[in-house]
């Protein structure tokens, strides 16, 4: 949630179109119409694609009788996303090229395919955890965690 003055400002890929209209310079969508586009398009496919899978694993879980099979579908689908980030990744430091929405929007949920802080033990931090494995097939990815990890937070 953001308050910004009097307005409140739910959901985070709205709080991020809030603070680029407040705060334009430096842009986190791109300076140009294309990089804008591109960055637009990449926050959509997020909040409408890529959440669905962790989010329908803990609906699953919290079914008296969670469908294993569901469940697997579901992971499956999160670990071939990680292929796709370790693509975004090639030859550019974060998800677009330059450090931007689509970085501030994935990291919240990639960060924790490099684990979980001690003492986190929220069911949704699991998921994402246990189905998004790093391992030897997505260095760039793990690269990018701790890149975005290491920059400063206001």
């Amino acid at each position: 949630m953001l308050v910004d003055g009097e307005a409140v400002v739910w959901d985070s890929s709205r709080i991020l179109r809030r603070l680029e209209q407040r705060f334009p310079e430096p842009t986190l969508y791109g300076a140009d119409p294309a990089a804008r586009a591109g960055a637009e398009l990449f926050v959509d496919w997020f909040d409408r694609v890529w959440k669905r899978a962790p989010n329908e694993i803990e609906a699953e879980l919290g079914r008296p009788r969670p469908d294993a099979d569901r469940i697997e579908a579901c992971a499956e689908a999160m670990r071939r996303h990680l292929d796709l980030f370790e693509r975004l990744l090639s030859g550019r430091p974060f998800l677009l090229g330059d450090f931007g929405v689509a970085d501030c929007t994935a990291f919240p949920f990639l960060c924790y395919a490099a684990g979980r802080p001690p003492g986190d033990d929220e069911l949704f931090h699991r998921i994402l955890e246990e189905h998004q494995p790093l391992g030897e097939a997505h260095p760039l990815l793990g690269e990018w965690i701790a890149r975005v990890d290491e920059l400063p937070r206001a």
